[in-house]
């Protein structure tokens, strides 16, 4: 078994890659599948962040919750940064009202939930970014409408509907947090913990190509049918990708953060929390009835560049530091040095 996980471990990027067009497959061929699949995006996900609690000894967590100069690095980030780079780029579709909403849910909102894997994968301090998703989560809920009245105006905010936040907290970090927890304790005491623990953590992988391979089929259906009013939002989210890439790494290093950490920072600064903000948008009038594909192309988009980001972003830190040319950078893609 160990030899097979360990195998999935170095083969991470083609299999996610396998699981993004085995989704597209499934979704194009069997589109009666699509409703299936977004009723189980929320259960599989749980499972991806439970396993992915339980990979992050909880004492680390603690230790976490005191690195002060991180927890400000990323609030600063995606509250301070973020927002003035949406601003900009969302000027690019400000003149169709219903993709503008759909850009600014998503864009202004950071993720709180496979970032962590991410960030695991690309050698990052994903036991940090665990400690800060219930800050990024509390601070996003309050000043999104605060971002919304002030790019869009205070008529639209009074039509949306946060509770879906509150859902979204519970069911996807709250409940695998605390599962994760016991599991921990269990593995501590018992041996059936110990099994449970190790062939969770040995799924890591097949749950994230499963995760992947749903959303993408549950989705690719209906952006496919609308491409063409979508394909100005798309340009959007990959500059907002490659702005907040020297955004964050700036930050880190203005910061004086560690490698790992600075890592944990651009992703957090680049990954968006299209699969929570999803239903705040689906409850919106029906006048902006398009505006979920908007959100859901940003899904699509930004699990293409996180399966390029998790070889390219540890190059790019670990370039800064030993100056490895831009060429090489690029072209010598070998699976990243975990940072002890």
């Amino acid at each position: 078994m160990r030899t097979g996980v360990e195998w999935m471990e170095r083969q991470q990027v083609p299999l996610y890659l396998a699981a993004l067009a085995a989704g597209v497959g499934i979704g194009l061929l069997a589109p009666e599948l699509a409703h299936p699949a977004e009723i189980a995006i929320n259960p599989v996900l749980g499972l991806l962040l439970y396993a992915t609690f339980l990979g992050v000894p909880f004492a680390k967590i603690g230790r976490a919750f005191r690195d002060w100069r991180f927890l400000t690095t990323i609030l600063v980030v995606n509250f301070v940064a973020v927002p003035v780079v949406v601003f900009l780029l969302s000027r690019i579709v400000a003149h169709d009202q219903v993709v503008l909403i759909g850009v600014l849910f998503v864009l202004l909102t950071p993720c709180v939930d496979y970032v962590i894997v991410f960030t695991g994968i690309a050698g990052g301090a994903k036991d940090r970014l665990l400690a800060a998703a219930p800050l990024l989560m509390l601070a996003q809920m309050l000043l999104l409408p605060l971002y919304l009245w002030l790019f869009v105006g205070a008529e639209f905010v009074q039509s949306v509907d946060l509770a879906p936040f509150v859902d979204a907290f519970l069911l996807l970090i709250a409940l695998p947090f605390t599962a994760a927890g016991l599991t921990q304790l269990a593995a501590a005491q018992t041996r059936v913990g110990r099994i449970v623990q190790d062939v969770v953590l040995g799924a890591m992988v097949p749950l994230m190509m499963l995760t992947l391979a749903v959303v993408v089929a549950s989705q690719i259906t209906g952006v496919g049918q609308k491409l063409a009013a979508l394909l100005l939002a798309i340009p959007v989210y990959v500059l907002f990708a490659a702005a907040m890439v020297p955004i964050g790494a700036v930050a880190g290093r203005m910061a004086r953060i560690d490698v790992p950490g600075r890592r944990a920072i651009v992703f957090s600064g680049v990954t968006r929390n299209s699969l929570v903000v999803l239903p705040l948008v689906l409850a919106l009038p029906v006048a902006f009835d398009f505006a979920p594909l908007v959100v859901v192309t940003q899904t699509l988009v930004e699990l293409m560049i996180m399966v390029v980001f998790v070889r390219l972003i540890p190059r790019l830190i670990r370039t800064q530091a030993t100056k490895f040319s831009g060429t090489k950078m690029l072209f010598n893609l070998r699976p990243p040095v975990r940072e002890p």
